[in-house]
């Protein structure tokens, strides 16, 4: 039998998923600093199977110079699929799916940065998703914002983000790739947790009003959780450039 014969079943009659998580638990997210020795501000994570880099460039000169605004400064980002990051390899070429990401993505961070600071200039995103397992964006959007303040732009607050999906009619967080492909629902969320500032909120499905409320607080719930994470990796790097400083490393 095929995933494709019959409906598959994405939920366990103990309400347990297929990677053995509850409706309400994240995967095991890992977040590495300062991974890229040529970027300004780089950082990793692995969020259970899906993996992700980002790089940071800038506050630098804009190029083309017309693009360069008087008042801020210009993000730009480019999300990016490697060809081994799915199972069937896929063209290096960016798809049209890559290109809406990488403005979605973009927007979700641009409210948290400080671009009045820098006219004239421009901030760059890369993003490289070298293995796809679900919830791409959001792994994307919490990496990328660690990159942007190990690499000192000015910004109002992290951004953390997690998306909610809907499968055999309940509620999950952190969708996974199959629960992605046969599930109901795909909801992206992002927010800046301190502010209570949400930067994401794209909705792939239908959900009534009040599951779209459990969703929020579920995926805002989740978001907090990725903060802290966040910020821990984001200490740690502090703790060990502050070491090498020092002269205390051996």
């Amino acid at each position: 039998m095929t995933l494709k014969d019959e409906k598959l079943r994405l939920m366990t009659a103990d309400g347990r998923r297929p990677d053995g998580r509850r409706p309400d638990e994240i995967r095991d997210i890992k977040i590495k600093v300062g991974v890229l020795e040529n970027a300004d501000g780089s950082a990793y994570i692995e969020q259970g199977n899906t993996k992700v880099y980002a790089a940071v460039y800038g506050p630098r000169e804009v190029h083309p110079r017309h693009l360069a605004l008087p008042n801020k400064a210009i993000i730009r980002c480019r999300y990016h699929m490697a060809p081994f990051s799915v199972e069937e390899r896929k063209s290096p070429a960016p798809t049209r799916r890559e290109i809406e990401l990488s403005k979605v993505i973009r927007e979700a961070l641009t409210p948290a940065i400080l671009v009045e600071q820098f006219p004239f200039s421009s901030i760059d995103v890369f993003i490289e998703v070298i293995n796809a397992d679900g919830s791409t964006r959001c792994a994307s959007i919490v990496a990328a914002s660690v990159a942007l303040a190990i690499a000192g732009i000015p910004m109002r607050d992290l951004v953390a983000a997690c998306s909610v999906g809907k499968v055999d009619g309940v509620l999950v967080l952190d969708v996974t790739d199959i629960e992605d492909k046969y599930g109901e629902v795909d909801l992206p969320f992002a927010i800046m947790p301190n502010r209570g500032e949400i930067t994401l909120f794209q909705l792939d499905g239908v959900l009534s009003i009040e599951e779209v409320e459990k969703a929020v607080s579920m995926a805002t719930k989740a978001c907090k959780e990725i903060y802290e994470k966040q910020k821990s990796a984001l200490k740690a790097k502090y703790l060990e450039i502050r070491r090498i400083i020092e002269g205390v490393v051996t």
